[in-house]
């Protein structure tokens, strides 16, 4: 695994031999000799590495005048998601669609290589890797790396970037950058910093409000209902925690979704959801408590079963399953609480129902 060297702002430098020259400007130096510039991030890609691909296409394209690519690795299920996609007509080549050609330069948002949140082709070469993440990536050959997990949001690095560069913010651009960076801050307690605060304070009167907001209320459809009674019924509270499994999520998203709104529960610090889809079970977690290390406890969590990650106060990972019969899901549903309970020091095993057995009975009944 490649090294990160320190650097004044506390995030990763880019290669030796560039000292005195700003990042963005080392970013853009790279990309001199390349064709076009092809914009990866993770899977479902979620506000921040949309925002994220935009604004730094927008500067390349303004900087370098080169053709730029910007790609989705998955789908957009979220609706919140689909509406900031739909609103500034985002044009998203699915990754496996893309014509790698000899001449792109590859930069990767908002994720590491090799963490397991992506379908990116190994051959393909990485330019960069711009990220805010702490998850550790294999960064061997790449040639440019930007990582400050001190930062909320990509979005408010890569506003960093147009500002050195002296780069115009255009109203839809500016729009994905804030309402990116506002997605990414709004866990409680607010994970947030000095920089991220300039940045919303830079955009706010750049961008459309009126977009936002219809944005952030995009409508619901009806499998949203449908997988939060589910994971209402089969949520149980383990002292300060609360764990819910959904058997089938409608849409992988679906399991931040409910963990977004079983943290807001007053009696619980923590919030797990595990929902299968496909042959993939979904782990998705939110703290409500400052310093939490929500991404080191989930990845303590999975260990060698799967993948995880995140930030202090959310995280998320995934398991390849070896078998989708309920047999093996309740087993693994099992393991995995075990786990939980040890990583965060609870000693009861014995979980109490979120909605009582006996109410759920007697609302079919009426």
């Amino acid at each position: 695994m490649a090294r990160r060297s320190a650097d004044p702002d506390g995030g990763s430098n880019g290669k030796s031999g560039t000292i005195g020259l700003r990042r963005s400007d080392r970013f853009l130096s790279g990309l001199q000799a390349a064709d076009r510039v092809v914009f990866v991030s993770h899977v479902q890609p979620d506000p921040d590495s949309l925002g994220s691909m935009l604004g730094l296409a927008h500067l390349v394209g303004q900087r370098l005048g080169k053709p730029t690519v910007l790609t989705r690795d998955g789908l957009i299920s979220r609706a919140e998601n689909r509406a900031m996609v739909e609103a500034l007509r985002l044009d998203l080549v699915p990754i496996e669609d893309v014509d790698w050609a000899a001449g792109d330069a590859v930069v990767m948002v908002d994720s590491q290589p090799n963490t397991g949140r992506h379908t990116f082709p190994d051959e393909v070469p990485l330019y960069a890797v711009v990220d805010h993440h702490d998850t550790p990536g294999d960064l061997d050959g790449v040639g440019f790396v930007d990582i400050r997990p001190g930062l909320g949001a990509t979005c408010t690095l890569v506003t960093k970037y147009l500002t050195e560069q002296e780069v115009p913010i255009p109203e839809a651009v500016a729009t994905a950058l804030l309402y990116a960076i506002e997605t990414e801050l709004t866990g409680f307690p607010r994970e947030a910093g000095p920089a991220d605060d300039a940045a919303l304070i830079q955009l706010y009167p750049l961008a459309d409000k009126d977009l936002i907001a219809r944005i952030r209320n995009a409508r619901l459809p009806h499998s949203h209902f449908e997988c939060l009674l589910h994971a209402l019924q089969s949520s149980f509270i383990y002292d300060r925690l609360i764990i819910s499994w959904v058997d089938d999520l409608p849409q992988p998203e679906q399991a931040a979704e409910v963990v977004d709104f079983m943290i807001r529960f007053e009696e619980v610090d923590w919030a797990v959801c595990g929902g299968v889809f496909g042959d993939q079970l979904i782990l998705s977690v939110r703290a409500a408590r400052a310093d939490a290390k929500a991404g080191e406890v989930l990845r303590q969590v999975v260990g060698k079963l799967g993948r995880a990650g995140g930030h202090d106060r959310r995280a998320g990972g995934c398991i390849t399953l070896a078998s989708t019969a309920p047999s093996a899901i309740e087993e693994l549903q099992a393991e995995l609480r075990r786990r939980f309970l040890k990583a965060l020091k609870i000693d009861d095993p014995r979980g109490q129902r979120l909605v009582p057995l006996r109410d759920m009975l007697q609302n079919l009944q009426s």
